[in-house]
């Protein structure tokens, strides 16, 4: 991708909820939870941008807890060498038990393209990491964002499905549909691991990285102690969906934990020898 990166993601959790699309705002709707110096929402609460400098990084959260539903933004990654950093938008719900849906955009050196890393955690575990490279190009800021991604533990970009992670608890394998979520955005210093597998570090010279963010949306069931109830409880997809998943991870794939047999000494966790779409 090259050095001007836009991307509209849209993260619809576990499963459809029958409700109107309903518009929300960044000023009204998500409050800044660590890092709020390095947080900017615009006057009418439309736009918002989230900044990583050599002091911190930082995260918004929406104020409700969603059980089943949509969220959806548009998010402009940071432009130019963003190696090290992590621009993320992700679910979660509390604690050490907790269930979390992961996009999190993993930046590299100017001229190579980001990483998209996705994870689930379900009921606390996690390690279920697949990531690929993007194959849509945005080079002018002024260009109308290709990329589209949903998540309903299904993951889409550009309208491609290229990810799947199926309900298997009838068979004793956790998974995330029955914790409340919040939704967060953000920005941070992943040098660790995030670009060659830590080798590359942020360049400080490069700073700030600034990430864009707009056109949030919420349709889903706001949590409040009572019931929410889904109306669409498959995780599966439709054939040409299968079809298109399919060529997408066989050209842009680039790793998955479900191949990894040496980080889990020559085993593959459960839910691997299922169908997976």
């Amino acid at each position: 991708m090259g050095d001007a990166r836009i991307l509209i993601v849209a993260l619809v959790a576990l499963f459809a909820f029958d409700r109107r699309f309903v518009h929300a705002n960044f000023a009204n709707d998500t409050v800044p939870s660590w890092g709020a110096q390095n947080v900017r929402i615009s006057a009418d609460g439309e736009n918002l941008t989230l900044t990583l400098n050599n002091q911190t990084g930082c995260r918004i959260d929406t104020i409700n807890r969603f059980m089943f539903g949509s969220i959806e933004m548009h998010i402009k990654l940071v432009a130019g060498n963003s190696a090290g950093t992590v621009t993320s938008y992700y679910m979660s719900s509390d604690g050490s038990a907790h269930d979390e849906i992961d996009f999190e955009f993993l930046g590299n050196s100017t001229g190579q393209p980001y990483i998209i890393h996705t994870n689930v955690y379900a009921q606390g575990i996690g390690n279920k990491e697949q990531q690929f490279y993007p194959w849509v190009e945005s080079t002018n800021e002024d260009d109308e964002p290709p990329h589209t991604a949903f998540i309903r533990c299904r993951w889409f970009l550009d309208g491609t499905p290229i990810r799947v992670f199926r309900n298997y608890e009838t068979l004793g394998i956790p998974y995330p549909s029955k914790q409340a979520m919040k939704a967060y955005s953000s920005i941070w210093n992943g040098e660790g691991w995030a670009t060659e597998g830590g080798r590359v570090k942020i360049d400080w010279r490069s700073a700030p990285f600034v990430a864009g963010y707009a056109r949030l949306g919420l349709r889903a069931c706001v949590w409040n102690d009572s019931q929410c109830v889904s109306t669409y409880p498959s995780s599966t997809l439709a054939p040409d969906q299968r079809t298109q998943m399919a060529t997408i991870r066989d050209s842009y794939m680039i790793y998955d934990y479900c191949r990894d047999t040496t980080r889990f000494d020559g085993k593959t966790p459960p839910e691997c020898s299922q169908p997976q779409y």
